[in-house]
């Protein structure tokens, strides 16, 4: 069993405003304490999304927890301390998940942005083989943010799907997952033009270029449209009759729907099979924490 210091290193804001002035790295923040149902992870990478920002800057201040705090959803890393009643994960494990239950529902005050983060074990899942740790840490949110919204919209194989925003880290792994494990009979997703053929390449089988045309005004209706980018209104005329839109950002335009993701390390565990067998294509960037 490592041994755990009592403090850490850790990225940490006591106020809200722009990120490069509010975030601070300290070097003497206490390593939080277990609950009996959390695990004790030595951050090997973690990820950051555009909640970190927007919570940063003050975006979320009603849902916000304690401050000070330190910010970081995503996390990749090695279990180095296990509560009393952890069933399934043990000390050297390596694993990786979104830490917070629910996304913006008062999160908790440590995050990932540090050498350690407590973390409950059902939100975990084993690290995949294949990845390294930065990997891993690239895709808890936007993995689990793109299954949940094709879960809850009841995604069928033989289905059509548009997906708007593509190109980015919801939007890349819906593309994939609708195409290679719910088995889409056509992916349509739109992008700008310098990033189409990325489209192609992770399984579109047609790449809109919204900067030229029009999404609604293709000849064909979905099934579905995932919404990514906040286009609700428009993304409504571009479904068939008794199609669904589910949408993660903007205002809602009856009949889609909107959704915050939750934290789920079953649904991450279900995926690593497919993560695993080098279908999925990942983009990050890896800078050093510290």
């Amino acid at each position: 069993m490592e041994n755990v210091p009592c403090t850490m290193k850790a990225w940490i804001y006591g106020q809200h405003g722009k990120p490069e002035d509010v975030l601070k790295l300290k070097s003497d923040v206490v390593v939080p304490e277990l609950k009996e149902d959390q695990v004790l992870v030595k951050v090997m990478a973690s990820g950051l999304n555009p909640v970190d920002n927007k919570r940063m800057i003050g975006i979320f201040v009603h849902a916000e927890c304690p401050l000070p705090t330190v910010p970081g959803y995503d996390v990749a890393g090695v279990v180095v301390k296990v509560g009393s009643q952890v069933k399934n994960l043990k000390v050297g494990d390596e694993v990786y998940g979104n830490i917070h239950e629910k996304a913006l529902d008062h999160p908790k005050q440590y995050g990932t942005l540090a050498e350690y983060t407590a973390v409950e074990e059902r939100l975990l899942a084993p690290k995949p083989k294949n990845l390294s740790f930065a990997e891993a840490a690239s895709l808890p949110v936007a993995i689990g943010t793109a299954y949940e919204g094709l879960q809850r919209c009841e995604f069928t194989a033989g289905q059509s799907i548009l997906v708007l925003g593509g190109a980015g880290a919801v939007g890349s792994m819906v593309i994939q997952l609708a195409k290679h494990v719910f088995g889409a009979s056509r992916v349509v997703a739109t992008a700008s033009t310098g990033k189409l053929e990325l489209l192609r390449n992770l399984g579109a089988d047609l790449a809109v270029d919204y900067t030229k045309e029009n999404f609604e005004d293709l000849p064909e209706k979905f099934d579905v449209v995932y919404d990514c980018v906040g286009q609700c209104e428009r993304a409504v005329k571009a479904m068939k009759e008794g199609g669904k839109v589910v949408t993660v950002s903007g205002a809602v335009t009856v009949p889609a729907f909107k959704f915050i993701v939750t934290s789920n390390g079953a649904d991450l565990e279900k995926l690593n099979p497919y993560l695993e067998s080098g279908q999925a294509s990942l983009f990050h960037t890896i800078i050093s924490l510290y």
